[in-house]
């Protein structure tokens, strides 16, 4: 009797950055992978992807680019430099992947990536996709003189309409961007693929929560609890600065304990974290003058990025004693810990284009924490002002929410009826996740093309 085997199909994910911190790509891989897709990704390797991609017994096959060296050019012959070299990189990986069944790229970057995928797609007959996460040339813009004026962000705005609209299929990440790039690009209509949180960012008991504190006391002393000498004497055999665990095994909060504020970040210049500096200024002014109806926070800024060093520069030089900020980079497993051990998320990505939405929050609400985010034209269709977290304009505002959510912390009886709506809105997010969203949205256009 001869078995009947299901034949493996090919498909090719192209990310001209750092595997690791781009996200929705690796979901986009092991959606395919479940659905038992040989996948080939192209990228850096900067950061550890997601497991499920360099298992021993994967279908996903990783071609790491090589970095681009290091020069002393000038901004725009290193910009040159780069284009150059990354185009080299690109066309070798292509060269040693499976022949696909189609292609998917992330934009932005658009330079040179479109063009290359499109050649290669345009030489082997394969489909072209394209998955919109925003728009070069409005990132160029943000760190050029003229903005999009300049000779760069015009080129990059003419290279990603041509070759965007060459595509056979297309990817976006808002309705926005969808009507956006139909009216004013006459590309699509693009399919609308939300972002969703995958299994692993997940609201989490207090047991778990005192393993990842005492995991992270060793090496950041803000966990630490400031007293040890009643541990005997209480029952207590585990402390940090938030619980305590007794001998019989229960797990308990702290009478008195820190907030935990969460912030994650790539440290680009779409995200001012001078805004959040003023905040918790002001947050620091109100709780030093009535420290019994404030307590002390502890603010948690994670990533990697360009601009972290300076703001790790300024950080060190704030005298504050009501509140403590940290700058971790956190191993793979313990980020969307630390999302479900939190008290209140902050996301002040503001999006060059408008028309994006930040995949930090989709974290935060999949791990049932409410966020403040700041405004731009397209969160309102991720974030409503009151049912699953607040929208800040400035500083002064986001001060103004830290106030509200801490004061009388943990038992302020006057929030009571607002945390319990943002946890019922917050739970029926979770209830729609990455890989079934993906496949109700996604996967039929990709089948299409085997």
């Amino acid at each position: 009797m001869v078995e009947l085997q299901i034949k493996r199909r090919n498909a090719c994910i192209v990310v001209l950055g750092d595997i690791g911190r781009s996200p929705r790509m690796q979901y986009h891989a092991v959606s395919l992978l479940e659905e038992n897709f040989n996948v080939d990704l192209i990228g850096y390797v900067d950061t550890k992807p997601l497991d499920a991609l360099t298992h021993s017994q994967s279908n996903c096959k990783i071609h790491e680019l090589t970095p681009v060296p290091v020069t002393n050019l000038t901004s725009k012959l290193k910009l040159i430099f780069k284009t150059f070299w990354q185009t080299l990189s690109l066309l070798i990986a292509l060269v040693s992947i499976r022949r696909p069944n189609f292609l998917l790229v992330q934009n932005p970057p658009g330079v040179p990536t479109l063009v290359i995928c499109y050649l290669y797609c345009a030489i082997t007959r394969t489909k072209f996709i394209i998955d919109w996460h925003n728009y070069t040339y409005s990132i160029l813009a943000l760190g050029t003189i003229n903005g999009e004026k300049s000779y760069f962000c015009r080129l990059a705005k003419w290279i990603e309409r041509y070759f965007g609209g060459k595509a056979n299929g297309h990817f976006c990440v808002t309705k926005a961007m969808q009507q956006d790039l139909l009216q004013n690009w006459k590309i699509g209509p693009a399919v609308v693929l939300y972002d969703r949180p995958p299994n692993q960012f997940q609201p989490i008991d207090l047991p778990r929560k005192h393993e990842l504190f005492m995991k992270l006391s060793k090496e950041y002393p803000e966990f630490m609890p400031k007293c040890y000498a009643d541990l005997k004497e209480s029952g207590v055999i585990e402390t940090t600065a938030l619980t305590q665990k007794l001998v019989d095994g229960n797990v308990s909060y702290k009478s008195q304990r820190v907030g935990i504020v969460v912030s994650s970040t790539s440290w680009t210049p779409d995200e001012d974290f001078g805004i959040l500096l003023k905040a918790l200024e002001g947050y620091e002014n109100i709780a030093t003058a009535r420290p019994n109806h404030f307590p002390a926070l502890l603010c948690i800024i994670t990533g990697k990025g360009p601009q972290k060093q300076e703001y790790e520069s300024i950080i060190a030089k704030l005298k504050w004693s009501k509140v403590s900020i940290i700058t971790p980079w956190l191993e793979i497993e313990d980020y969307p810990l630390i999302l479900a051990s939190a008290d209140l998320g902050v996301c002040l990505h503001y999006s060059s284009s408008g028309l994006d939405l930040p995949m930090k929050v989709v974290d935060m609400f999949g791990c049932g924490l409410p966020v403040c985010a700041y405004n731009f034209q397209s969160l309102g269709e991720l974030v409503t002002h009151g049912q699953n977290g607040f929208i800040f304009e400035n500083h002064r505002e986001l001060s103004e929410q830290l106030k509200f959510w801490f004061e009388n912390f943990p038992c302020n009886p006057s929030l009571l009826e607002s945390k319990e709506r943002f946890r019922k809105n917050l739970h029926a997010f979770q209830s729609l996740r990455w890989h079934e969203n993906w496949k109700t949205n996604a996967l039929p256009m990709l089948n299409s093309y085997t």
